[in-house]
């Protein structure tokens, strides 16, 4: 009991001795970090767009705290060690975030300079010919979260998130990866970007255990950003075993309606521009109304206004004939069609 008193008591020591030197930043490196980082990334925040090489330098002293303290191996490499001493990085620049995590052998870390994501990336740390050492860098546009996943064909691998800057109407880019070790290094085994796109727009997004959730809006003809009650999709992935890649397992529309209605009204105006009277009376089931439509109508790019009006939904689109003057077109649900039931011009 005692030798296991005093091998604490020691540890204790070992550990603060190595905090106040090599383990904890020492000053000259955590003082040359605070200069580059009141200079360098000040300079960015001013800037629209800054070269990555200019955080070479300041990732230069992060990458040697973390592969210092793993050669030093025992305490000195743990999470917790590594993250207190990265705390301390970022305690000198209230803009960064700095966070560690490990997966399987491997120590991975997302570094965040500041909030535009100009500089931001994910870093690998392992054993690269028997000796710690940076295998990857891995560099988006955007803020890097990162989730520990399943094994995939027997390699350690984790997801990144790379979220980008919202948008006015609550969407923001995003893009998903599947990162594995392969060798000395890592590979993308699955990214977002080859199945939904590059910088998609995300209206919201989830990581539950094996199950990947991503919605996002859909463009169609009809498609006006920012506007509520638009369709939107939403992917259902799973990460496979054995081989630990991202596979659709299904596909929920929601507001599927607005697509299907915004496809009936193109074909209504594309009907009235070819004088195709028997579509346009499928549409339009009033003569008088029929004969009061403007030819060269189009539709604007302004929101749909939907109320309901004796228990049927009732959507009026913004639309312009060919003289240049504002229409309002009132549609309303009848059975599985929707049908013209106003149309009326807008004073100026």
């Amino acid at each position: 009991m005692i030798w296991r008193v005093a091998c604490a008591l020691a540890l204790v020591l070992l550990v603060g001795g190595f905090g106040a030197g090599a383990g904890a930043a020492p000053p000259d490196r955590l003082e040359r970090f605070r200069q580059l980082a009141a200079s360098r990334l000040g300079l960015a925040l001013l800037e629209s767009e800054t070269p990555l090489d200019a955080y070479a330098e300041i990732y230069a002293l992060l990458d040697d705290e973390i592969v210092e303290s793993l050669a030093a191996g025992s305490v000195f490499a743990s999470i917790p060690f590594l993250q207190e001493r990265l705390d301390g990085f970022a305690g000198a620049w209230g803009g960064a975030v700095l966070r560690v995590q490990r997966v399987g052998p491997l120590v991975v870390g997302t570094f965040q300079l500041n909030d535009r994501g100009g500089g931001n990336t994910v870093r690998v740390y392992g054993r690269m010919a028997g000796e710690p050492g940076l295998l990857a860098v891995l560099h988006r546009e955007g803020r890097p979260t990162l989730y520990p996943v399943a094994p995939g064909a027997g390699a350690p691998q984790f997801l990144v998130a790379w979220e980008g800057v919202p948008a006015a109407w609550g969407t923001r880019p995003l893009r998903l990866e599947i990162v594995r070790q392969q060798g000395e290094g890592v590979t993308i085994t699955w990214s977002s970007a080859d199945v939904l796109g590059e910088d998609l727009p995300a209206r919201s997004w989830s990581v539950r255990g094996t199950e990947v959730r991503v919605r996002y809006p859909l463009r169609y003809p009809g498609w006006v950003p920012g506007c509520e009650g638009q369709t939107e999709q939403e992917d259902v992935f799973r990460i496979a075993a054995p081989t630990g890649t991202l596979v659709r397992e299904r596909r929920i529309e929601h507001q599927g309606w607005h697509r299907a209605f915004r496809a009936e009204v193109a074909r209504l105006l594309a009907a009235v521009e070819a004088r195709d009277a028997a579509a346009v009376a499928l549409a339009v089931p009033d003569p008088a109304l029929r004969r009061r439509l403007p030819p060269g109508l189009a539709v604007e790019p302004a929101c749909d206004a939907r109320e309901t009006v004796g228990g049927d939904a009732v959507v009026s689109v913004a639309a312009i004939d060919g003289q240049g003057q504002p229409w309002t077109l009132a549609f309303r649900r009848g059975g599985p069609r929707w049908r013209l039931t106003a149309a009326t011009p807008v004073l100026q």
